[in-house]
C-alpha cells in the first residue's frame, strides 16, 4: 500500500486548481439561469425612474435576489460534489487539481473508490468546512495527512506511485 501521503499544502494547491475549474463549470450552468430570473424579475418591477418603490415592490425584489442566491448556492454545491465524486471514482482517482499534482484518492487499503464512497467523502466536506475549515486544516496534523472528511469516509490522498 502507498504510504506517501499528500500533505496539507499539496492538497490546498489542488483545491485552488479545482476551484477555478468548478467555477468555470458553475458559470456555464448558472449564467443562463440567473439571467433568465433577473430579466423576468426586472420586467416585473413596476418602478423605474422617478417612481418610488413601495414595500411590496421592495419585498418582491428582495425575494427575487434571495431566490437567485439560493439557486446559485445550490447549483454550485451540486456541481462541486458531483465533479469531485465522479472524478475520484473514475480511473483517474482524483480531480483535475489532484491529477496535476500527481495525487490520487484511495480507500484506507489503497483501492480505488466506488461512486458511493466518493460521494460520502465529498458530502462530508461540508462538515469539514463548517467550523472555520478546521476539518481541512487537520490534514496538516494527522498521521496519515487525513482531513476530517477523509477520516469519516475512511479515505486517503496519496502521491501517485511512480510506474
Amino acid at each position: 500500500m502507498n504510504t506517501n501521503y499528500a500533505g496539507f499544502w499539496l492538497r490546498f494547491v489542488a483545491f485552488i486548481i479545482d476551484a477555478i475549474v468548478v467555477g468555470c463549470i458553475d458559470w456555464i450552468i448558472l449564467a443562463p439561469i440567473l439571467a433568465a430570473i433577473g430579466i423576468s424579475a426586472a420586467g416585473g418591477f413596476p418602478f423605474s425612474g422617478f417612481n418610488s418603490p413601495d414595500e411590496v415592490d421592495i419585498a418582491a425584489m428582495v425575494a427575487t435576489l434571495s431566490a437567485m442566491f439560493g439557486i446559485a448556492w445550490f447549483v454550485k454545491r451540486v456541481v462541486d460534489i458531483l465533479y469531485h465524486s465522479l472524478m475520484e471514482s473514475s480511473k483517474f482517482q482524483g480531480s483535475l487539481g489532484k491529477m496535476a499534482l500527481g495525487l490520487v484518492v484511495t480507500d484506507t487499503n489503497g483501492a480505488k473508490l466506488d461512486f458511493t464512497k466518493a460521494l460520502i467523502r465529498n458530502l462530508c466536506k461540508i462538515i469539514s468546512g463548517m467550523i472555520l475549515a478546521i476539518g481541512y486544516i487537520i490534514a496538516g496534523f494527522t498521521e496519515k495527512k487525513q482531513a476530517l472528511h477523509d477520516i469519516i469516509a475512511s479515505t486517503l490522498v496519496v502521491k501517485k506511485a511512480k510506474a
